[in-house]
């Protein structure tokens, strides 16, 4: 996706964000994050936008962490921390050194990427919390998400945080789990030195299957909605795997 198309979603999905969190008591829980009240899910996103704006300033990531003084979470919070972040965007090329957590990519697009993901699925948390419907994602924000999640979080996560996933790759079943959404697809297999995730022939080329459109199946991966979001189908064992995996990829 070109990086307008980014910063245009991110305008869109932080105003959705910023309206439902305004829009009830900053004291309810939120259901898909049962520890954080929704003060406690503005919090962490306005401090996710100001460390990552601080991570292209300084070009190294900022220590220590968080800062000495945290503000509680609030609509005003994220106004701040959203027009900070933005104004280290602007004046900035995509390719621009930062630091970032994924090696491979040390540049403002990266974090373009990564705070547009973070702000649809944060605002559908703020959205739940409501109890209301959730806003529709965007068929090609959702179709990135998915990928991001993939190959991002299962796969390079599962390398570089590989103690995040506990004892689950030790001797895991190796069996491949295909995930498809429209005409692409993805092969997801995990092995005990981490995940592979490579990109597929569409159809049922593993074990098991899981498919859907793009928007509930990223929802889906992130669980923030529930398995008839999607269509499963192969070995029940296999599935469960993935369950998990996907679960210590998103804590």
């Amino acid at each position: 996706m070109e990086t307008s198309r980014f910063l245009s979603h991110l305008e869109d999905e932080f105003a959705l964000l910023r309206a439902a969190v305004g829009a009830g008591d900053l004291a309810t829980r939120v259901p898909s994050c049962p520890e954080w009240t929704v003060a406690d899910l503005a919090q962490h996103v306005g401090y996710v936008y100001l460390h990552k704006a601080e991570s292209i300033r300084l070009g190294v990531s900022p220590k220590p962490w968080p800062p000495e003084t945290v503000q509680p979470g609030s609509v005003a919070l994220l106004d701040e921390m959203y027009a900070t972040l933005t104004g280290t965007f602007e004046g900035r090329a995509p390719g621009d050194h930062a630091a970032t957590w994924h090696e491979p990519d040390q540049t403002v697009g990266f974090w373009i990427r990564r705070m547009t993901q973070e702000t649809v699925i944060h605002r559908v948390d703020a959205e739940l919390a409501l109890g209301g419907d959730v806003s529709p994602v965007p068929g090609d924000l959702a179709f990135d998400g998915v990928d991001e999640m993939l190959k991002l979080f299962m796969g390079y996560g599962s390398v570089v945080w590989r103690e995040d996933y506990g004892t689950l790759l030790d001797a895991p079943d190796e069996r491949v789990v295909t995930v498809a959404t429209g005409h692409h697809a993805w092969s997801v297999r995990a092995t005990p030195k981490g995940i592979e995730v490579q990109e597929a022939a569409t159809g049922f080329d593993g074990d098991a299957l899981v498919s859907g459109e793009p928007a509930p199946l990223l929802l889906w991966l992130w669980n923030r909605t529930g398995d008839d979001a999607v269509r499963l189908s192969g070995d029940p064992a296999l599935l469960t795997q993935f369950h998990t995996l996907r679960t210590a990829a998103t804590q």
